[in-house]
């Protein structure tokens, strides 16, 4: 974990990396929850039968279903004392880098990359990747940018 005591405490901690503990299971039924809310169902995410067939062997997650899972991934990996808000502020780049097939189980590391005072607190990016359990490449890459605000 990367703890440090105040947002302020985040600029000495570039450069430090975390790694989740656990493995996240993605399965068939989180697939097809995620379809639902975005109404993509191109068959590669929620035809099991036809997707065998396909050139991933199974049904894959959503690239997007993915990505949306970094904060739950990343839980717990960087703990910032002295904080009031905490705001996701975006994201600088993200690279789609293997795909998730239904079943697979998937951890993140994150990296403080870089840390910024601003007139608002101080504003954070980590690399995030999201690797796949007995993968040899990534599931993706991610910069993503969070504004910390002191407690008042």
């Amino acid at each position: 974990m990367i703890a440090v005591d105040a947002p302020a405490g985040l600029v000495a901690a570039v450069g430090q990396s975390a790694t989740a503990d656990r493995w996240f299971a993605v399965d068939q039924a989180r697939i097809d929850a995620f379809a639902d809310t975005t109404d993509d169902h191109q068959w590669i995410h929620v035809d099991p039968v036809r997707a065998a067939e396909g050139p991933f062997g199974a049904t894959v997650a959503h690239g997007y279903l993915t990505l949306a899972l970094i904060p739950v991934l990343t839980d717990g990996l960087v703990e910032v004392g002295g904080t009031g808000l905490v705001v996701n502020y975006g994201l600088d780049r993200v690279r789609f880098l293997q795909p998730v097939t239904a079943g697979s189980r998937i951890r993140a590391t994150s990296t403080v990359t870089s840390a910024e005072p601003t007139r608002q607190g101080v504003r954070a990016t980590f690399t995030v990747t999201v690797e796949i359990e007995g993968a040899t490449r990534p599931a993706l890459i991610a910069e993503t940018v969070v504004l910390y605000v002191a407690a008042a």
